[in-house]
C-alpha cells in the first residue's frame, strides 16, 4: 500500500515538472513585413484633473496619445466641456458671446493641445448616475441646441468669442443615448431628432468637419461567434439612410473581460454599417477597457466598498495591463479607425491613481508606445485569441526591433520566443522590461546576441506584459 502510495505521488511529481516545461510558443520573423502598427492607444479625458491639482501632461506627452475624446471630464462632476457647463441657459441666445461660459473649458483643451493630442470633441452631457437626472434630458429646442453646437465649434476652430484655431475635426453627438436614464431619459426617436437636427446643422455650416456618433453602448450581442446588431443599431442606421444624414464616423463601446471580442465587434458593425451603405464612415472604438467578470455590480451603489477597490484595483493592475496590452494588439487585426481607452486621468478606470500615480495600465500603454518606435509590422506567429497576444516591428532603417507580448489568462508560466532574420545579421543587443503583479515596465535584463537568431524562454506567468528591444550593437 506504501509503494504505491510512493508511485502515485512520483507521478503526480512528474506531471507536474511537465506542465511547469510546457511553454507557449511565439516567433517573428524579421525578413517579413505585413504592413504598419497603427497608434490606437488614444484616450478619454484630459491631463488637468481634481481643479489643476493633478497635472498628467508629462504622462501624457510620453505615451503620445493620438486622440483624447472629451467626455466625463472631470468625471462625475463635470465642470468642462458638457453644453451644460458651457451654455448653462438654454432659452438664451446662442448668437451672443456673452452667453457661453468658456474659461474653464478652454483651460482644460489647451492642456490637451499642449501635449500633442488630437481631440474628439463629445457635444452633449456627462453621465449622471444619479437618482435624480439633472442634464441628460432631451433638449427644450433641438434647432436652438444645434446652434449652441456650432457656437462652440466657431469658438475652438474660428476663434469666435475671444477664440481658438484649434482645427477640431471629429465632432460626435451625444453619447449613449440607449443607456437609459443614466445618459438619456428621451426616447429612441427623441434622439434620431437630435442627431438629425444638429448632424445637418453642423455639415451645413462646416461640410469639411467629420460628424458622427451614436457613441453605442450596447451594439448586440455575439451568438457562436457571429455578431447580431442591436435594433437601436439598425434602427439608427436606417433613419440616416432613409433621411440621408452625414454620418462620416460611427462611435461604440464595449466593457469585457475578453480582450478579443474588440475584434468580434468591430468586424460585425464594420460588416453592417456596409450593409445600410456607410462604407465611407469611419470606425470609432471609443470607450474601452477591462471588466472584470463582465460584472457592473462592484460600480454600482450596491457595490460600494471592498468589492468597489478590488475591482478597481484589478482595472488598474496588472490584470488590466495584460488586458489592455492585448487589446491593442488585437485591434490591429481589426477595422477600427481611431479607438480611446477609457480613460487617461485618475478616475477608477484611469491609468492613474486618484493622486497622479502612473498604475500598471499606464506602464503596459508605454510599452506599446515604445513598440511604436518600430511602426514597420513584422510577420509574428502564436496569438491566442482571449489569451495572449504578440506584436513585432522594426524601424525604418532596421536598426531596432521591438516585440510586445502579453499574457492575459494562460495556463503556461512560460513563453518560447524564437526571432528569426535579425536585419542587421549577427550580434547585438537585447533589453527585457517586465509588467506585473510586482514590476512596473522595469527593465528585466539585458544580453548579448551571438547570432541572427534569438532564442529565449521567458517567464511570463498571467497576468504580464513583456516588450523587448533589440538593437543594433553600436558602430556596426
Amino acid at each position: 500500500m506504501l509503494s504505491a502510495k510512493r508511485t502515485w505521488l512520483w507521478r503526480l511529481a512528474i506531471i507536474g515538472l511537465l506542465v511547469n516545461a510546457a511553454a507557449v510558443d511565439v516567433r517573428v520573423d524579421c525578413s517579413k513585413t505585413i504592413g504598419e502598427i497603427r497608434p490606437l492607444h488614444g484616450s478619454n479625458c484630459g491631463p488637468i484633473q481634481y481643479g489643476e491639482m493633478i497635472d498628467l501632461s508629462a504622462y501624457h506627452r510620453e505615451l503620445k496619445i493620438p486622440y483624447t475624446r472629451l467626455h466625463d471630464c472631470h468625471w462625475p462632476n463635470p465642470d468642462v466641456v458638457d453644453i451644460h457647463a458651457i451654455f448653462p441657459n438654454l432659452r438664451a441666445d446662442p448668437s451672443r458671446p456673452e452667453n457661453y461660459d468658456f474659461l474653464r473649458t478652454d483651460d482644460y483643451i489647451q492642456a490637451i493641445v499642449n501635449v500633442g493630442s488630437k481631440i474628439v470633441y463629445r457635444l452633449g452631457e456627462s453621465i449622471e448616475h444619479s437618482k435624480k437626472k439633472y442634464h441628460v434630458n432631451p433638449p427644450p429646442d433641438y434647432d436652438q441646441w444645434a446652434a449652441v453646437c456650432l457656437g462652440i465649434i466657431r469658438h475652438y476652430n474660428e476663434g469666435w468669442a475671444a477664440g481658438f484655431r484649434h482645427n477640431i475635426r471629429y465632432w460626435e453627438i451625444w453619447n449613449e443615448p440607449e443607456n437609459r436614464p443614466a445618459m438619456w431619459t428621451g426616447s429612441d426617436e427623441d434622439y434620431l431628432r437630435l442627431y438629425e437636427t444638429t448632424a445637418k446643422a453642423i455639415k451645413a455650416r462646416y461640410p469639411d468637419l467629420k460628424v458622427g456618433g451614436p457613441s453605442l453602448g450596447h451594439t448586440g450581442t455575439i451568438v457562436a461567434g457571429h455578431f447580431q446588431p442591436s435594433p437601436f443599431l439598425l434602427r439608427f442606421l436606417e433613419h440616416c439612410r432613409q433621411r440621408s444624414l452625414p454620418l462620416d464616423f460611427f462611435s461604440w463601446h464595449l466593457y469585457t473581460a475578453d480582450p478579443s471580442e474588440c475584434v468580434v465587434r468591430a468586424r460585425g458593425i464594420r460588416d453592417t454599417l456596409d450593409r445600410y451603405g456607410f462604407g465611407k464612415a469611419e470606425l470609432h472604438f471609443n470607450e474601452w477597457n477591462y471588466l472584470p467578470g463582465n460584472d457592473w455590480t462592484p460600480m454600482m451603489l450596491q457595490g460600494q466598498g471592498p468589492a468597489r477597490e478590488r475591482f478597481y484595483e484589478q482595472i488598474g493592475g496588472a490584470p488590466g495591463a495584460a488586458f489592455s496590452a492585448c487589446a491593442l494588439m488585437f485591434l490591429q487585426d481589426s477595422p477600427v479607425d481611431v479607438a480611446n481607452y477609457y480613460m487617461a486621468d485618475n478616475h477608477g478606470f484611469g491609468l492613474f491613481s486618484f493622486h497622479g500615480t502612473p498604475r500598471k495600465t499606464f506602464h503596459a500603454f508605454k510599452g506599446f508606445r515604445l513598440l511604436l518606435d518600430t511602426p514597420l509590422r513584422l510577420k509574428t506567429e502564436g496569438s491566442q485569441p482571449s489569451r495572449l497576444a504578440i506584436c513585432a516591428g522594426t524601424n525604418a532603417d532596421k536598426s531596432e526591433v521591438g516585440i510586445l507580448i502579453s499574457n492575459f489568462s494562460c495556463p503556461e508560466e512560460k513563453t518560447r520566443l524564437r526571432v528569426t532574420k535579425v536585419p542587421w545579421g549577427a550580434a547585438g543587443l537585447c533589453e527585457r522590461y517586465i509588467v506585473d503583479r510586482v514590476r512596473d515596465l522595469s527593465q528585466a535584463s539585458e544580453e548579448r546576441l551571438s547570432s541572427d537568431e534569438l532564442d529565449v524562454t521567458l517567464e511570463l506567468k498571467a497576468p504580464s506584459v513583456c516588450f523587448l528591444r533589440l538593437r543594433k550593437p553600436p558602430g556596426k
